[in-house]
């Protein structure tokens, strides 16, 4: 895997403020997003960007990655049950329990291709979840389980007889995906170092490349279980957590975007275009649009589980010049000579 230097990535110094991280983010993340440059490479560079941004943004994870360096990731991937050989730890399942969307997995060894580290290999404790284990119902072959005195499922799994009861070891990992991945539901790779159990009772990392598909309806905190893809029979659960986006902000099903525009442009009315998850849209402004209006283009939102799609709505935010020339200068004061408007109360 290769190491990122996430500062060049992002072209920003080392003892760069949060404030300048974000703006570096979004500047980049707009020029290389897929859906606006198509040049070779431009998804790779989208995707370093993303893992960049996603580890500097976070104050945890930017101070294990600048004391460490390369090495930044080491003893995130998978963490065992709290008291498991002197490592800490997030707290286990519910016991019996399944949770989230059922999918099952279809296939081994395929190769991550261009992702970057931040797709191909655990994802630590992005989000808050960290990775987690679980003990199943029964004990492993060959011998006692070694995460007896862990708990975990219990006698039974989900309600369900003893004899579906999974064996083995569950693990649990969270899986990043942009918007557009959710949108698109194309087949994603993922690499993880996953925990493997040896005779001694000693605890390795073995790597191993699983395919997902996401499920249609699917958002930031759904479950997916590849079933008997964890230690010994047992199963792996990732969850999903979405990424920043350039563009967008998810709410459910609804995506938000903040439109600025022109005063000439919210005063006379306008036709604009906006981007959606299916190529860009126009949208009509009318005259007389106050900053702060919220607009609505429907049905191009995502997709819930049965199909219906949500909404964007568009925040309209007032634009002026930062820095305006003489003549613009010229023309705002002639305005304000002759303009009658008046938006406060006298």
């Amino acid at each position: 895997m290769k190491y990122l230097d996430y500062y060049a990535v992002l072209g920003v110094a080392r003892d760069a403020t949060p404030e300048v991280i974000k703006k570096a983010y979004r500047k980049l993340a707009r020029q290389y997003h897929p859906d606006v440059n198509k040049e070779p490479g431009a998804e790779a560079k989208f995707k370093e960007i993303n893992e960049s941004y996603e580890v500097l943004s976070n104050p945890e994870k930017r101070k294990r990655y600048d004391t460490l360096g390369a090495n930044w990731k080491a003893g995130q991937d998978f963490t065992p049950p709290p008291g498991f050989g002197g490592f800490g730890g997030g707290p286990g399942g519910r016991g019996g329990q399944s949770g989230g969307i059922h999918f099952d997995f279809g296939g081994n060894g395929a190769d991550a291709g261009d992702f970057s580290d931040f797709f191909s290999a655990i994802f630590g404790n992005m989000g808050g979840g960290g990775g987690r284990s679980h003990r199943g119902g029964r004990r492993t072959a060959g011998g006692a389980n070694p995460f007896e005195p862990f708990g975990g499922f219990g006698g039974g799994f989900g309600g369900m007889d003893e004899s579906f009861t999974p064996h083995g070891q569950d693990f649990e990992a969270n899986f990043p995906v942009t918007i557009e991945d959710l949108y698109n539901r194309e087949q994603k790779s993922i690499t993880l170092q996953v925990p493997h159990v040896e005779a001694n009772g000693s605890v390795t990392h073995q790597a191993r490349t699983f395919k997902v598909r996401i499920p249609q309806g699917a958002t930031d905190g759904t479950r997916i279980r590849l079933s008997g893809q964890g230690e010994a029979g047992g199963n792996l659960y990732l969850n999903l957590r979405i990424l920043p986006h350039p563009v967008f902000q998810l709410n459910g099903t609804d995506l938000d975007l903040t439109l600025p525009l022109t005063p000439w442009e919210a005063v006379l009315g306008a036709k604009v275009r906006i981007p959606t998850l299916d190529g860009t849209a126009s949208l009509t402004i009318r005259a007389g649009t106050q900053g702060g209006a919220r607009l609505r283009l429907t049905k191009k939102g995502l997709p819930d589980k049965h199909g219906d799609r949500g909404d964007i709505f568009v925040n309209i935010r007032i634009a002026i010049p930062e820095h305006p020339t003489a003549k613009e200068k010229d023309l705002f004061e002639q305005l304000a000579r002759t303009s009658t408007f008046q938006p406060r109360p006298v």
